[in-house]
């Protein structure tokens, strides 16, 4: 059977139910999207990110591809480019993610400290608060967090931009412990204590890469994974080196 024409009277009910239908319609909704879609966001975001930091932390920058990310994450290449754009652009979202909590703890740590210990403030007990938190990350944040002091450490010894980024993220951070340490070490000058800290650097970031190599060389009588060990050790180590270094240059 043939269609009836649309100019047929036949047609127009049809026609006529139809705009109606459309003028009916609730509009489509403008603004924030709903908490669901968001949400959803959010979460895509997270995986792509938690992809991304195990990759990076694995094979570095250079080793590792949009592609490859994508693919960890389960989600299309295109999505990754359009939540974070080029690989430098989500290797630095990656970077910023926890490097935040790291050093929002780390300050709130020191600063308490400082606040609570007054004239009776030291130098082991500057360092203990400022490196408690990322070894209880560390110790107790799971693989995620694992996998971020890995990268970490790699790009404290990057060449290329490893200066640049740790220093957009970390230093301020780093700025606040040094003040603090100069209260309690009046003798030392600017130099002294980077110096001294940058050797802290090198020691905290190897330390919390948990490469094995301590245990090898030790023939299993140290661990790399045995953090709490190390923490304590670090404590020592850094304010004894501290105070030897106070007054190889010149105030």
């Amino acid at each position: 059977m043939s269609k009836p024409d649309a100019s047929s009277p036949a047609a127009r009910p049809i026609a006529a139910a139809r705009r109606k239908s459309a003028a009916d319609a609730v509009p489509a909704r403008r603004g924030r999207p709903p908490k669901t879609q968001a949400k959803a966001a959010g979460e895509t975001r997270d995986l792509i990110l938690d992809a991304a930091e195990d990759l990076f932390s694995k094979h570095g920058f250079y080793g590792v591809t949009i592609r490859e990310v994508a693919r960890e994450a389960g989600v299309d290449t295109a999505l990754v480019h359009y939540y974070f754009g080029a690989k430098r652009d989500l290797f630095d979202a990656v970077f910023l993610r926890r490097a935040q909590v790291w050093n929002d703890d780390r300050v709130a740590a020191i600063d308490r400290y400082a606040e609570a210990a007054g004239p009776d403030m030291t130098l082991e007990g500057l360092l203990e608060a400022f490196l408690r938190p990322p070894f209880e990350w560390s110790l107790k944040g799971g693989p995620g967090w694992k996998h971020y002091a890995a990268l970490v450490a790699q790009t404290n010894a990057n060449p290329t931009f490893g200066g640049e980024t740790m220093a957009r993220y970390f230093d301020p951070a780093i700025r606040r412990l040094i003040e603090l340490i100069a209260v309690v070490l009046p003798d030392a000058s600017e130099v002294d204590l980077y110096w001294g800290y940058h050797n802290l650097s090198g020691a905290l970031t190897l330390t919390l890469g948990e490469t094995g190599r301590l245990d090898r060389l030790s023939g299993g009588l140290a661990r790399s994974g045995d953090l709490e060990t190390a923490g304590d050790y670090m404590v020592r180590f850094a304010a004894a080196g501290f105070r030897a270094v106070v007054g190889m240059s010149p105030r």
